[in-house]
């Protein structure tokens, strides 16, 4: 039988692009190719899409030199949609090749131009099956303002916060100061696009504020204030359903921390001390039902495809979403990830799951 032709495509022009290149070094060591043709493809910081080695090593996540897709010349030329998926690319001396037909992109990217669905439009408009989110589900939980709004009104419970623009913060901000105020200390400030904690500040007291918002909008000019839950930090991995089926939701997980204020980059992804990762998380049935349950009303609320991490606060007055991941930390050392393992669904096959999942819908 013939190999299914995935086209992995990583890295992209949001802060995270480092982050989806290690993914990329992950998901290129694990995939099955005895199932699978894998035709790896990379976005420069600038955009430009590039064919890359077909080398895992490459993008190794390494804390001293983070993986990135450097511009090595070559062009791909994606389909001309009308029904066809002939992928080409275009070499440095300016000669043609194809790479045969596509029967589906992997898209492990992160934050804008990626997880944001402008990739998911593009992917539709060319008539190309990809795998994860599609348009709405990854505008939405991109924008944790609306993925508020939207669960908010499924009757699923959100973390209470205020969403300042830049003007409003330039024009007022002992206004913003003052309707911050009912939510206490302490606070998280985060810009409202963006993921990886990048941006984020954990707020002891209003010295602090003005700083944190000006990491905010450094990365997004829209930035929400959230109140400070206190209760354990509990992540579900949810998968649709293939063919019909309904959606799965994983075995919980939890971030323990320990010395660490909170889940930063460094302690996602640097080797920082302070943070574990731990699945699945010690919980009674009855939490692990429950926190379940809200994943898949979350997921169902924003319209799910393909994937999703769920982050809980789990207080003692019950669950709150944190936000949904639409294409969330796919290394083998992340949570989604390791979720399914602990849930009895390996590495390499969820990979194979996702992309089968894709193909089924196209």
């Amino acid at each position: 039988m013939d190999k299914a032709a995935v086209a992995v495509l990583f890295g992209g022009r949001s802060s995270e692009h480092s982050i989806s290149s290690a993914t990329a070094g992950g998901v290129l060591r694990a995939i099955d190719r005895d199932r699978y043709r894998v035709i790896p493809i990379g976005i420069t910081r600038d955009g430009a899409f590039v064919l890359e080695d077909d080398d895992a090593d490459k993008f190794a996540l390494d804390p001293e030199r983070l993986p990135e897709v450097v511009d090595n010349g070559t062009r791909v030329l994606w389909p001309e949609a009308a029904g066809r998926r002939e992928l080409r690319v275009r070499r440095a001396d300016g000669t043609i090749d194809s790479l045969g037909d596509v029967d589906v992109v992997l898209p492990i990217l992160h934050g804008t131009h990626g997880e944001d669905g402008t990739i998911q439009g593009f992917f539709d408009t060319l008539e190309v099956p990809y795998a994860g989110g599609g348009v709405l589900d990854s505008a939405l939980c991109m924008d944790k303002h609306f993925m508020k709004i939207v669960l908010a009104a499924a009757g699923v419970p959100v973390v209470p916060s205020i969403t300042v623009s830049a003007r409003e913060w330039v024009g007022g901000p002992d206004r913003v100061r003052a309707d911050a105020a009912p939510l206490g200390f302490p606070l998280f400030v985060k810009p409202a696009r963006a993921g990886s904690s990048v941006g984020v500040s954990k707020v002891h007291g209003p010295e602090e504020f003005d700083d944190a918002m000006a990491l905010a909008f450094a990365e997004d000019d829209k930035v929400l204030v959230e109140q400070g839950i206190v209760g354990r930090e509990v992540e579900v991995a949810v998968l649709e359903g293939r063919d019909g089926a309904p959606s799965r939701a994983s075995l919980p997980g939890e971030i323990v921390l320990t010395t660490r204020e909170f889940y930063d980059f460094e302690g996602k992804y640097l080797g920082g001390d302070g943070a574990e990762v731990v699945c699945p998380a010690a919980l009674t049935d009855e939490q692990v039902a429950a926190v379940q349950e809200a994943a898949l009303r979350a997921f169902a609320a924003v319209d799910g495809k393909g994937l999703a991490r769920v982050d809980f606060f789990l207080a003692d007055d019950g669950l709150y979403v944190n936000e949904l991941n639409t294409m969330p930390g796919f290394t083998p050392i992340s949570m989604f990830p390791k979720c399914w393992v602990a849930s009895g669904l390996p590495y390499d096959e969820l990979i194979a799951e996702l992309i089968e999942i894709a193909r089924s819908r196209g």
